[in-house]
Formats: C-alpha cells, sequence, structure tokens
C-alpha cells in the first residue's frame, strides 16, 4: 500500500535537480522558480551554479545542494573538501558527496572514512548526504559503505548519481534503511520520474528524493498531470 500522501507535504520530499552539463543559467533560474512555486525541499545542482542559485533563492524557504567529487567519486579527498568549502562560501546549505567506489572496493575502508570524516568537518553542521552509487556496489559493500557514513557523522545515505547505469531501486532503499536505522536519512536518486515511483521510494523508506522530474510527480498526486502516475 502506498503512503497517503498531500502533494503539498510530497513537495517536502524533493531535492528538485539538475545537475546536466550542459544547463545553462536560464536552465538554473527555471528550476530555481519551479521550486519556489511548488515549495520543493531543495534544488539541486552542480557547484558553480551555487551562487546563482542562492541569489534567487535567497530568504526562501528552499534549500541550495551542491554535489560535491560528482559524478564519479574519485578525485582526491582534498578536492572535495575544498568543493564542499567553496559551495558553502556560495551558500549551499546541504552536501552530496560521491563515495570514493574504488577505494571502497580496495577495502581501504580507512581512507573512505577518513575522507567522510573530511567531508562532514568541511561542511561546518550542514547536512552531507553520502551517494552510494549502488548499481556499482555488492549487497556487503552497500552496507558497509551505510556503516563509514554513519561512523563519519554524515546524515543521510543516498542510492545514486543518475548518471551511472542504474538508479534507485525499491530492494536497496530498503536495504540502506535497514542497514542505518530509522533516525538516519536516506535519499532515492536515479530514474524517479513519476508519482508512483516516488510515493514507493517512500513506502521503502526513502525520506529524500532526488529527482529532475518532480514537477510530474506532483502533478501526479494532485491530478493535474495523471499520466504520470
Amino acid at each position: 500500500m502506498k503512503p497517503e500522501l498531500s502533494a503539498e507535504a510530497l513537495t517536502r520530499y524533493i531535492d528538485h535537480t539538475l545537475l546536466k552539463p550542459d544547463a545553462t543559467a536560464k536552465d538554473i533560474i527555471n528550476l530555481c522558480n519551479e521550486a519556489l512555486a511548488h515549495g520543493f525541499h531543495a534544488v539541486c545542482v552542480n557547484g558553480s551554479r551555487v551562487l546563482q542559485a542562492h541569489a534567487r533563492l535567497e530568504d526562501s524557504a528552499v534549500k541550495i545542494v551542491a554535489v560535491a567529487g560528482f559524478p564519479l567519486g574519485a578525485s582526491d579527498t582534498d578536492a572535495k573538501r575544498l568543493e564542499v568549502e567553496s559551495a558553502i562560501e556560495n551558500g549551499a546549505q546541504e552536501i552530496d558527496v560521491v563515495l570514493n567506489i574504488g577505494r571502497l572496493k580496495d577495502g581501504d575502508h580507512r581512507y573512505v572514512l577518513r575522507e567522510l570524516h573530511d567531508i562532514v568537518e568541511a561542511a561546518e553542521e550542514r547536512p552531507v548526504k553520502v551517494i552510494l552509487e549502488t548499481s556499482l556496489l555488492t549487497r556487503e559493500e552497500k552496507i558497509l559503505a551505510c556503516q563509514l557514513a554513519v561512523e563519519a557523522g554524515a546524515q543521510f545515505v543516498k542510492t545514486s548519481t543518475g548518471f551511472a547505469a542504474g538508479g534507485a531501486t525499491l530492494d536497496d532503499v530498503r536495504l540502506l534503511r535497514e542497514t542505518v536505522g530509522e533516525k538516519f536519512g536516506v535519499k532515492a536518486s536515479g530514474g524517479i520520474r513519476n508519482t508512483a515511483t516516488a510515493l514507493a521510494m517512500i513506502e521503502a523508506g526513502a525520506t529524500r528524493l532526488g529527482t529532475s522530474a518532480s514537477v510530474a510527480i506532483v502533478e501526479g498526486i494532485s491530478g493535474e498531470g495523471q499520466g504520470s502516475y
């Protein structure tokens, strides 16, 4: 059974996302305008667009999420930390950082934990979401990545960048929720394009949704865009 949510309640789950490399200034303004019009929790943008988003959303309830180490997660820890510091200086209120997947697969857990701790420290108590890229991990690696994110002091684990072969799945959301417990955040992202999928992710345990199809999703639940349900 899908959770009973109003369109207004559903909007508070949504990080309205635009991370395409060809996104223009006009596209970012449109993203922010849609977030304001619908009351989405946040916009999620690349670091170079944080300042622009902040100028449009300042004094509003819509938060700004910046990505770091995106989309591969393989950049040096110092580079990731600098991205976070710059994003915060420009107005970011939350950080979505990509896990160093290769280091995790190497079994270099100390490196991964130290890097995540550095990112959390650089975020200065702002929420940090650790992007696991679940389609590239085994079940055991997903569990371990969740444990490291919790130990590092992050606030969320996130399924996907949306740039790999696979996105969020219900099984992965359930596994992440089971692993991190009820009080930790789980963000489902990647391939969430309609209302039914969004509601199913929430039912599975997601407390935040990352999607570029946000408008279609909330219009689907309100009855304005039933084709997207």
